[in-house]
């Protein structure tokens, strides 16, 4: 029985485990209660011990079992020839001695890459990884960091053919080596778009579809210089972490420091502005793979590709007949994809079915005993009754926690640790922004069973959640509380075989004629997607919401009527 773990040590720690053709894997976060589990010292590695220590048992091994450890690289220094055996010393000491004993190392960007591919159903695909950084590029680069990959993807070979490089340009100190990283540039000017508070990235996103892009387009434009074959040159500082330098527009200085004084209308005109340049960045990348390859499918991850909007676009516009985002293209997914190399690159074994759903981590475990809020009561063992009863909730505009199965791996909700609203009226938008303390412009994703996804959008989505489609326009104002401002909805398509959502999804059909539910992630404000149980009895009653449903289990608000009552008077026409 073949064993492989891969993991992942900086911000975003995680582990995974490939174990006689199934995967494992899970977040530090969920036990930390950290959102992306990252050190408050820059540069600290932090070890993934509860997620490695679940993948363990969950899979009824000992250390001494495992047969392979591999781990992605970060440290960009120092820049010598030595620089990755001290890594990997380093990473070793963190382990238990049978594990540090098998440790290797791979870059960064390949296990990122990795983890699409492997879990794609195509033998020959163009990879690419775009981020803020990965893997030192070597002693002969000084201190470049991987920033822009592309790669020619085989299952047997990995070949790296296109490398964003730093510029090197004359100062008073000597040559300096000049970023040009996509991944900081977006996240650059989201901190001078979106105020302390908010996540900047996602939340530019969300904002650029109130703006016009040609207010602020030539200026942004003049940041970044795409070139011939694939490059992108960015600009001093923008492509860097400095986000504190002005950026003079429009009359105005644009800081971190200033962004809550910049009216609203000109940081949506902003964030259109750089969501545009953004892309056309990207797609202009994937072209030049498209050329190089001659492939018909793109495998995309890093931190970008969790750009939604971004990767709607790039399936459109690269070349490419197919694009495949990783399921879990941030840094947490690279466990997965080192997990996955030492599996079918190293051991030889055949690659894992492609998933339609990213539920590999723990169970929620039992309601304790005696777990229930002031304001709430139970019904207990509803068994096979418990789709019909929450969907008689939600046809009702009730919003339910939705505690089911395993864990979801990644930064989106999926069914497994979700909220769940009727996805018809704005106004169940407004509140759950309310409810979550999010920012009003800030928009829902749709959960769909897949047979019917295009009948509502222009294209299917994915089962990862991970590209919008637009809404078809006769079809926007049903439901509006998962429609966006520019007529998108990032679109999560449900499957046959979905353990969590899929009855649930059905039944709210059969009531309502609607095959889509609104879907979020059951989580407080600035805190992981949460992980048991007994965590979801608290968040529920913190967020006030109407009902939780947890194993058979249903805790109903005593304002809630009840829905076995409520789904009888509607079949007797009462």
């Amino acid at each position: 029985m073949p064993a492989v773990l891969g993991l992942n040590f900086h911000h975003d720690t995680s582990a995974a485990l490939v174990v006689d053709g199934r995967l494992y894997a899970a977040e530090e976060e969920r036990w930390s209660g950290v959102k992306h589990n990252h050190s408050t010292r820059k540069g600290t590695l932090t070890s993934p011990t509860r997620a490695l220590q679940w993948c363990l048992e969950a899979a009824g091994l000992e250390p001494q079992d495992v047969d392979a450890v591999w781990a992605a690289s970060m440290r960009p220094n120092p820049a010598a020839g030595w620089w990755l055996a001290e890594e990997c010393e380093e990473v070793a000491a963190l382990l238990p001695a049978p594990l540090g004993q098998r440790l290797r190392l791979l870059s960064h960007h390949t296990a990122h890459v990795l983890s699409g591919y492997l879990l794609s159903d195509h033998e020959h695909a163009a990879g690419l990884v775009i981020d803020a950084g990965g893997s030192s590029l070597g002693s002969d680069f000084g201190p470049g960091r991987e920033r822009i990959t592309g790669y020619d993807l085989w299952p047997d070979r990995i070949d790296r053919l296109h490398q964003g490089m730093p510029t090197v340009i004359p100062s008073p100190a000597g040559p300096r080596r000049v970023h040009s990283s996509l991944g900081h540039f977006y996240r650059n000017l989201a901190r001078r778009v979106i105020p302390p508070g908010d996540e900047p990235e996602g939340s530019m996103m969300a904002l650029a579809a109130f703006g016009d892009p040609q207010h602020y387009g030539a200026q942004v434009r003049d940041l970044v210089r795409l070139g011939d074959d694939g490059h992108v040159r960015i600009g001093h500082p923008w492509g860097s972490a400095d986000s504190s330098t002005p950026l003079l527009l429009g009359g105005r200085a644009w800081t971190s420091g200033n962004v809550a004084e910049q009216p609203e209308a000109n940081r949506a005109d902003l964030a259109a502005a750089v969501q545009e340049v953004f892309v056309k960045s990207v797609v202009h990348v994937a072209r030049h793979l498209q050329r190089l390859t001659a492939a018909s499918a793109l495998v995309f991850s890093g931190g970008c590709a969790l750009n939604s909007h971004l990767n709607g676009q790039l399936a459109a516009d690269s070349g490419f007949n197919s694009l495949f985002v990783a399921p879990a293209p941030h840094d947490a997914g690279t466990a997965v994809g080192a997990a996955l190399y030492g599996w079918h690159y190293q051991l030889g074994q055949k690659r894992l079915p492609v998933p339609t759903d990213a539920a590999w981590g723990p169970y929620p475990g039992a309601l304790p005993a005696g777990a229930v809020p002031s304001g709430y009561r139970t019904l207990t063992g509803l068994g096979p009754g418990l789709a019909p009863t929450v969907a008689t909730l939600l046809a009702e505009h009730h919003i339910v926690g939705w505690v089911q199965g395993q864990l979801e791996f990644g930064p989106r909700a999926l069914g497994h640790r979700s909220i769940l609203a009727h996805p018809c009226q704005a106004a169940t938008r407004e509140r759950l922004n309310v409810i979550k303390k999010r920012a009003p412009y800030r928009p829902f994703a749709p959960a769909v069973l897949s047979e019917h996804a295009t009948e509502w959008f222009m294209s299917a989505g994915d089962p990862f959640m991970n590209r919008v489609a637009h809404v078809r326009r006769c079809r926007a104002d049903r439901i509006a509380a998962v429609t966006h401002h520019d007529s998108t909805a990032r679109v999560q398509s449900v499957s046959n075989d979905h353990q969590g959502l899929r009855a649930l999804l059905e039944q709210f059909h059969v009531r309502t004629g609607l095959p889509l539910l609104l879907n979020t992630s059951f989580n407080r404000k600035g805190t992981p997607i949460l992980r048991t149980a007994e965590q979801s009895v608290a968040a529920a009653a913190d967020l006030r919401l109407d009902a939780l449903a947890v194993g058979d289990t249903l805790l109903l608000a005593d304002h809630v009527p009840d829905p076995r009552a409520m789904a009888l008077r509607s079949r007797c026409g009462g």
